[in-house]
């Protein structure tokens, strides 16, 4: 008999078309000979399951369920493709463990750490996992220019703690314009984290649970065209992304290891990708994501595909990984 999934999509943060896209990709891949999959979106103001004419059907939340009619549908799991809040955040993975559903993202407190770039970095510390220097700044907090710089010189990069697809992101090159950056990253949460400038390449590495086994995917190096990897070049062709990355041996070898360690640290289930420069010949992490992008342009996905695994056999691969975790 064949499962019922339920893909949720959309969400409450600046992610949410990324994730509709994402969403919409699994629901197109997944074998129809194993599972019927519905379409769920989250939004602040309505939960609904949207079928293919896109009518509109709401989810009961007090026990994740929908009424077609008469017909009332129970999900044997969720795939979990909402970016940022409240997927990736560890709101909907508590959820789902009240309702004892299975799902395919990692547990609750693992999504909300590693959605806290500055709680994540400072937890991985003690296990040797490098990275940037780096100053912490709350909504409210005086803004002292000198010891920013004292702390992390410039240029630097000022982030919103906890948001994703570089949204809230900013290079800054003096004082002068800390006070702007500082602004359009509270615009997007209360916290904030300024980075020191790594100068070296950017590589991209996904992590999976593939039939039982912690692997790491293909690596990608990460050329922006823009001054950093920002939306534009995210999203909009302002990047070229080589598959695998053109690095030496050790050094893919050395982030290979990293990444997996991390996962493993972390105690991680579902899909990871993790974001490193090398400094000093050292991958420095910068974040880890564990609802990453999967369109067919996202980078996980093309590094699946690199490694021979299709995004059907990738999708259906978390299902089935979910489901034992469950058992």
């Amino acid at each position: 008999m064949k499962k019922k999934i339920a893909i949720i999509m959309g969400g409450y943060s600046s992610e949410y078309l990324i994730s509709l896209k994402s969403g919409s990709v699994v629901h197109e891949s997944l074998p129809t000979k194993l599972y019927d999959s519905y379409c769920i979106h989250i939004f602040k103001d309505k939960w609904v399951y949207v079928n293919k004419d896109l009518e509109e059907f709401p989810v009961d939340k007090s026990d994740f369920s929908v009424s077609l009619g008469k017909t009332k549908i129970k999900f044997d799991c969720v795939f979990n493709a909402i970016h940022g809040a409240p997927g990736e955040d560890g709101t909907m993975q508590a959820y789902f463990k009240l309702l004892s559903i299975p799902h395919t993202s990692c547990n609750m407190y693992q999504a909300a750490l590693t959605f806290n770039k500055r709680d994540c970095l400072s937890a991985l510390k003690p296990y040797g996992i490098i990275s940037a220097k780096s100053y912490f700044l709350n909504a409210g907090d005086p803004v002292d220019s000198s010891a920013i710089e004292a702390a992390v010189g410039f240029p630097c990069f000022v982030k919103a703690n906890k948001a994703g697809s570089s949204y809230g992101i900013t290079k800054v090159y003096s004082k002068k314009e800390l006070p702007k950056a500082i602004e359009l990253a509270i615009k997007q949460d209360d916290e904030i984290i300024i980075e020191s400038f790594l100068d070296g390449k950017e590589v991209s590495v996904g992590v999976i649970r593939y039939k039982g086994e912690v692997t790491v995917l293909p690596i990608t190096e990460i050329i922006s065209d823009n001054d950093f990897f920002d939306y534009e070049a995210k999203y909009l062709g302002k990047s070229k992304e080589i598959t695998p990355a053109i690095i030496s041996e050790t050094q893919a070898s050395e982030v290979r290891k990293v990444a997996k360690d991390i996962y493993e640290i972390l105690k991680l289930d579902g899909f990871s990708r993790s974001e490193f420069i090398f400094k000093d010949g050292r991958p420095h992490l910068l974040e880890v994501n564990t609802i990453p992008g999967f369109t067919r342009e996202s980078i996980l996905p093309q590094q699946a595909l690199k490694a021979g695994i299709s995004l059907s056999d990738l999708f259906h691969n978390a299902i089935v990984e979910a489901l034992q975790k469950n058992h």
